[in-house]
């Protein structure tokens, strides 16, 4: 699938925010920690959300995704197995390891394939995971775990890993006794997973903060649950006034999970302010260039990062986009300076210099969030630009050309 992108601006209207892709995948990995229904709410139509379906199908699990709205019924026995054929599209499904182990006391997982920005290690996920007590061996390419009953301890995470969090959370959640997880990441998709495991039967205290406590228990029930918005998505939007120029309503945005977003957005000369329906953008005027540092939640995420520096391609001056927490997250870099921008990378450094307009050019996505970054430069580039590769955006984004268009974007689809 390929995306054709003309110059456009400026947006107007309302465009409404999905649920959280990072949210969503790790609750309907959570389905496997009980058996009977779950209904998810608020579930984006989004390809990584079918995967996940079918990865918990072939584990015999039933699963229906109706509008918005996904229901998971769960058997009283599973096969806690994720075959290298689901896994290798995307990492996230390595997090079905710690659940398994918890409920069933094995697991057998393929190690993880997924976006291209390099490696990830999963050495966090199993340390946390053999803490509480669980033994892996690693043979041809899978991961098989074994545990006769989790304990509860203390985990240390060396850095506040997202994935390792969650595995290690949704683990305790059965473990007998108390386990306190340091360093814990502090996303508010974690308190979102935590939210859904409390409302399960699991007695979780600190979610959204860097140490969590979870007392163990015996077991946990289905239960509905509505996912957060995608604070990813808003930023995707928030990123295309700031290159087309506008004023929009991004509805069912969460300022307070974008708070440093909003104020680095904000010092590069953008208007925004929180609204009844979400959040409100405006940009008049041409942005100003700002340096950025990637850093764990709170900071700014690296997902954010490809918007950035799209935005600083634009902005007046220049600006130093530093990436903190993965390596080879620079990649589509390249594909901007075949639109013309004036972007220098050394290591985990890239040096942006702003320019008025970019120029229209065949560019490919490497991953899910840089595909959107490159289709929003397309909105300020001269002439037509085409994004080979569109199947990523799929990944994480529901109808990212329709909302597109509804706001004034001249974008089309194509499918190859």
């Amino acid at each position: 699938m390929r995306l054709v992108v003309r110059p456009s601006g400026p947006l107007s209207g309302v465009v409404p925010i999905s649920g959280a892709k990072n949210s969503v995948l790790k609750i309907m990995a959570a389905s496997t920690l009980a058996s009977g229904r779950f209904t998810l709410r608020n579930v984006p139509a989004i390809a990584d959300v079918t995967w996940t379906g079918e990865l918990l199908t072939e584990m015999g699990m039933t699963v229906r995704h109706d509008g918005d709205v996904l229901t998971i019924d769960s058997p009283p026995d599973l096969i806690p197995e994720a075959p290298y054929e689901l896994v290798e599209r995307m990492r996230a499904s390595i997090v079905v390891l710690g659940p398994l182990l918890a409920r069933f006391g094995r697991a057998r997982v393929a190690l993880p394939g997924g976006d291209d920005f390099g490696p990830r290690p999963i050495d966090m996920h199993l340390r946390a995971l053999e803490a509480l007590g669980a033994e892996f061996t690693t043979a041809h390419g899978y991961i098989e775990g074994r545990a006769d009953r989790l304990l509860g301890t203390r985990i240390l995470l060396d850095f506040p890993s997202v994935g390792a969090t969650e595995n290690a959370l949704m683990a305790a959640v059965l473990a007998k006794g108390t386990t306190n997880i340091d360093n814990a990441a502090r996303e508010p998709e974690i308190a979102d997973l935590a939210a859904c495991l409390n409302r399960m039967g699991a007695q979780i205290i600190g979610a959204g903060t860097s140490t969590i406590a979870i007392e163990g228990v015996e077991e946990l029930v289905p239960v509905e649950h509505t996912i957060v918005p995608d604070r990813i998505e808003a930023a995707t939007y928030l990123a295309a006034v700031g290159v087309a120029g506008g004023e929009i309503t991004v509805a069912g945005a969460r300022p307070d999970h974008m708070t440093m977003l909003v104020q680095k957005l904000g010092e590069m000369g953008m208007r925004i302010s929180p609204d009844p329906d979400g959040l409100w953008a405006m940009r008049s005027k041409r942005l100003r260039s700002v340096d950025v540092s990637t850093l764990p939640y709170p900071g700014l995420a690296t997902d954010y990062k490809p918007f950035l520096v799209v935005l600083l391609a634009f902005a007046d001056g220049v600006g130093i986009v530093t990436e903190n927490l993965f390596s080879g997250r620079f990649r589509y870099v390249d594909e901007l300076v075949r639109m013309g921008a004036d972007i220098r990378t050394e290591s985990h450094h890239a040096v942006v210099r702003g320019l008025d307009r970019l120029s229209g050019a065949p560019v490919r996505a490497p991953d899910i969030r840089a595909g959107a970054a490159l289709a929003i430069a397309g909105l300020g580039a001269e002439g037509e630009t085409i994004v080979a590769g569109g199947e990523h955006i799929d990944r994480g984004y529901e109808r990212f050309v329709d909302k597109l268009r509804a706001i004034g974007a001249d974008i089309e689809r194509l499918e190859d």
